[in-house]
C-alpha cells in the first residue's frame, strides 16, 4: 500500500494522524511477536502530553495531620524538630516545559529482568515543532543508545521538515551522506556496539516518499541478533482498520 500523507487531505479527512499514530504501535507488536526469539517480548507505549516516571515515592500515613504543626513529643521524651527552611531561591522565572508525545514500541529481554534492548519511536508533529521539543526527543534517543538500546525512528510527519535522525547524528558529531539533502520523512535504525577497543555506531537510514511502499525496519536485540519489522504490512493493516485508503 503506498504511503499516504496523514497530515493533508484526502488522508487527513478520513482519519486523524493521532488515531493512526495511536494504533500503529500495537500492530507493530503483532508483527514482531512471532519473530522474537524466546525470552524477548514487545509492548506498545503511547504517552500523550506531559508525563513523568515516578522513581521514588513518599507516603504520609497520617494524611490528615497538618504538616506545618508544632513539633510533636517523641516516645523517648525528645522533640521532633522541623527541617530547616531553605533560603530564598537564587532565581525565579516563568518557564514552559514542552509536552512530550511518544508513540513507540519497546522490546525487552525477559531473561535479564526485562531489560530494554530496543525502541521503535514513531515521530509526532510535537516532537518536531520547536527546538526544545526536538532537543528532548534527541536527548532521549541518545540516552537510550548510551545504554546499549537499539533505537529506530519512523517519521511520517510531512508538515515539519526537521530531520531528527540527522540532528541526533549532529549531537554525536557525525553526519550521514545518504541523508543529503535531508528528507523530511524517513526511517532509521541506530545501534551502538563495541568494535575492538572503540565504540561503533551503526545506522541504517532510508528516505521515505509519499506514494511509495515502506521499507523493512531492522531491529537489533543484541550485537548479533536482529529481527525485521515489516513496516509496509503493519502500515497497511493499520490503515485498513481505520478505513484509510
Amino acid at each position: 500500500m503506498p504511503l499516504g500523507d496523514h497530515f493533508r487531505p484526502p488522508v487527513s479527512n478520513q482519519a486523524s494522524w493521532e488515531g493512526f499514530h495511536g494504533g500503529w504501535p500495537m500492530v507493530m507488536v503483532l508483527d514482531l511477536a512471532p519473530k522474537l526469539p524466546t525470552g524477548f517480548a514487545a509492548e506498545p507505549r503511547v504517552h500523550l502530553g506531559s508525563y513523568f516516571e515516578l522513581n521514588v515515592c513518599t507516603f504520609d500515613k497520617d494524611g490528615d495531620r497538618d504538616r506545618h504543626s508544632d513539633p510533636q513529643p517523641m516516645a523517648n521524651g525528645g522533640v521532633a524538630t522541623a527541617t530547616r527552611a531553605p533560603s530564598a531561591p537564587t532565581l525565579t522565572v516563568d518557564v514552559e516545559f514542552p509536552d512530550q508525545y511518544a508513540y513507540e514500541v519497546l522490546v525487552f529481554d525477559q531473561t535479564r529482568g526485562r531489560q530494554l534492548v530496543a525502541a521503535v519511536e514513531i515521530v509526532s508533529p510535537t516532537n518536531k515543532d520547536r527546538p526544545e521539543s526536538r532537543q528532548l526527543f534527541i536527548a532521549k534517543c541518545a540516552n537510550l543508545l548510551r545504554k546499549d538500546v537499539c533505537v529506530s525512528m519512523v517519521d511520517l510527519v510531512t508538515v515539519r521538515r526537521f530531520n531528527l535522525y540527522t540532528e541526533l547524528l549532529a549531537l554525536l558529531g557525525q553526519t550521514d551522506p545518504s541523508m543529503s539533502p535531508e528528507p523530511p520523512i524517513y526511517a532509521a535504525t541506530c545501534r551502538k556496539r563495541q568494535g575492538g577497543r572503540t565504540t561503533k555506531l551503526d545506522t541504517w537510514a532510508v528516505p521515505l516518499v509519499v506514494g511509495q511502499a515502506l521499507p523493512p525496519l531492522y531491529i537489533w536485540l543484541t550485537e548479533t541478533v536482529l529481527v525485521s519489522l515489516d513496516l509496509e504490512a503493519t502500515y497497511e493493516q493499520t490503515c485498513r482498520a481505520l478505513q484509510i485508503g
